[in-house]
Order: C-alpha cells, then structure tokens, then sequence
C-alpha cells in the first residue's frame, strides 16, 4: 500500500514524507469521510494539529482528497476519484451522513441533480448532503 501512495504523492510533485505518508494511509485503509480530529485519534501518534491541517489543505489543493461540509459547519475529508487533478475537482456525488453511527460516505454512483440557478448567479460548487441511516446501522 505504501507503493501506491507514494506513487500519488509522487505523480502530484509532492515529497513523500512519513506525515503524507500516513494521513493518505489512514484514508485508503478507511475507506471514508474522515475530520482533521479523526485523523488526530488514528494516526497511532502526536501529529502537530498544524501539520495535519497543512497536509490535508494541500491534499485538496492537489486533487487527492475532497471536502465535505457538514450541517454543523464542520469539514469532512474523502478521497478524490482518479479524474481529480490540481485545481480540478470533478466530485459531483452525493454524501450520506449516517445519524446512528456518524459516518459520512461518498456515495459515487449517485450523481447530484441539475439545479437551475436565475441569471447573473455564477456556481462554483454543489454540495449535496443526505441524512439517514446507513446499511452497517440498519
């Protein structure tokens, strides 16, 4: 696994640090939406909260994750699909919040509907966030 996200790192001119090394691994083995504090409990140890935010900022800025918001103003952070590219997001998917368990998933095969906006607005991004309970919570 280390591998394939050096390779990320590497095919994004990023150097590969043992800190970029494993935020990115907490993403691939998690496989979901994860907070700057998720990554804090989970990194197995002490990460400066400025460095996780540095890292995570460039992430989104390279195209490697995504942000999420969330209904109380928070952010959550996903994995970008390949067609990602710096400055370049194409994540136009709807997220699920569980309400059971809080967990935030890309839900990728679903794509966000054609909303029509009145003249003169400029859109820049859709959010589109839907709150129920997930298949594990059932």
């Amino acid at each position: 696994m280390k591998d394939v996200i050096s390779e990320i790192l590497k095919n994004n001119q990023l150097s590969v640090t043992e800190n970029r090394l494993k935020i990115l691994e907490l993403f691939q083995k998690n496989g979901k939406a994860l907070s700057h504090g998720d990554i804090e409990k989970m990194s197995g140890k002490h990460f400066d909260r400025v460095t996780i935010y540095r890292t995570l900022q460039t992430f989104v800025d390279k195209g490697i994750i995504h942000t999420i918001p969330t209904a109380d103003n928070s952010i959550m952070y996903a994995l970008c699909k390949d067609t990602c590219s710096e400055g370049h997001h194409h994540d136009d998917h709807v997220h699920f919040l569980c309400e059971e368990c809080g967990t935030t998933y890309c839900l990728d095969n679903v794509t966000i509907p054609q909303v029509t906006i009145p003249k003169g607005f400029s859109v820049h991004q859709t959010n589109v966030l839907v709150n129920g309970i997930c298949k594990n919570c059932r």
